[in-house]
């Protein structure tokens, strides 16, 4: 747990600079060991990655840039050698969060204690609907051996399902069943790149129609559920606005939100190079972004960004809706007491009885 007083007070303090973004996701790696049906990065792997005094250094910039909060994924993140020494710097200075498909964290525990939040993928209860979805004979049982040792081991653990067809109607179940143990639930939702291969910055997947959600009344239905179990829940990690803004989208068509990518949120790929998000050209190295930062050049960007209706990528979707310098104060605030709340879960913490 590095979320400190010393930190609390830097990230807060950010959280007031004007014209930044709140949130970075480094995709670290494009190495993965799973076979995942809803993306393709285990079909395009790649061994190039920035060395971690790079990303280090790459960091340092971040932090002069006013950024609050950083996502570490890939890729699995876990499976470069180097991963500690670049979680362990992250979170110095970040509310960090790091990705893990299940197979890896329960074998990284001392590494994983640096982080804020270890999010951990699972998408069904179920163990043979979990296998199917990630491509793994035996991918279930490692997820939960990995979100248990973690937990047990006091490590701020959470559940990552992505929302699709084949899950949408067991979302409940899973974000009851793992909050009532005390650990909380953040969810993806499934989307895919519409866009050609070679203007993208990092590919995660093409559609995949068993994925694509077909009977929208019901994720009308499960936005409306979790809005009510919000109300009596603090781990379940996914604002009202959020959900309204779902359930609106997917009621009509209509899409209350403008992209807000290079704006309130950026991405980084594996070689150190930064989009407004992964479906982008890149547009420059994470060492420019300071002197290019207020420029015509990302201004324009950003109006062209605005008018993207590409994808419904749920992060994409929730720092587009909190970006206002009001709105990333009650954010940085709203982690803050996740990970306190997540703090006092493990004080009490039992044996899970999975």
């Amino acid at each position: 747990m590095r979320i400190t007083s010393q930190k609390a007070l830097g990230v807060l303090s950010s959280a007031f600079t004007f014209r930044k973004p709140h949130h970075v996701q480094w995709l670290l790696t494009r190495k993965c060991n799973y076979r995942c049906k809803g993306c393709s990065i285990w079909l395009d792997q790649q061994e190039g990655e920035l060395p971690a005094e790079e990303i280090k250094r790459g960091l340092d910039v971040l932090k002069r840039l006013g950024v609050i909060e950083i996502v570490l994924s890939g890729g699995n993140p876990l499976l470069r050698k180097d991963i500690d020494e670049i979680l362990e710097y992250a979170s110095r200075f970040f509310i960090t969060t790091i990705y893990d498909n299940g197979s890896t964290a329960s074998h990284k525990v001392e590494t994983l204690r640096n982080a804020d939040f270890v999010a951990i993928s699972l998408d069904s209860l179920n163990p043979k609907v979990h296998d199917y979805i990630k491509g793994v004979k035996g991918a279930w049982k490692q997820a939960m051996k990995s979100i248990e040792t973690l937990y047990e081991n006091g490590v701020n653990v959470a559940v990552s399902p992505t929302i699709s067809q084949l899950n949408i109607h067991e979302i409940p179940k899973i974000t009851e069943y793992f909050t009532e143990r005390g650990i909380p639930v953040w969810y993806c939702l499934y989307s895919y790149d519409d866009v050609p291969l070679q203007d993208s910055l990092f590919s995660i997947g093409r559609k995949k129609e068993e994925f694509e959600i077909k009977e929208k009344n019901a994720l009308v239905e499960l936005c409306d559920t979790l809005i009510e179990m919000r109300k009596q829940n603090k781990g379940i990690l996914i604002t009202t606005k959020v959900l309204k803004t779902l359930k609106r989208y997917f009621s009509d068509g209509k899409r209350l939100w403008k992209c807000a990518a290079l704006r309130n949120f950026l991405v980084i790929d594996h070689l150190g190079r930064v989009s407004g998000c992964h479906l982008l050209d890149p547009i420059c190295s994470v060492f420019e972004l300071p002197e290019k930062w207020n420029t015509s050049e990302f201004e324009n960007l950003r109006r062209e960004y605005a008018r993207c209706v590409k994808c419904t990528y749920l992060c994409y979707i929730f720092y587009s809706l909190h970006g206002s310098l009001v709105q990333n104060l009650e954010l940085t605030k709203d982690q803050l007491s996740n990970a306190g709340w997540l703090m006092m879960q493990r004080r009490f913490a039992k044996t899970l009885d999975f």
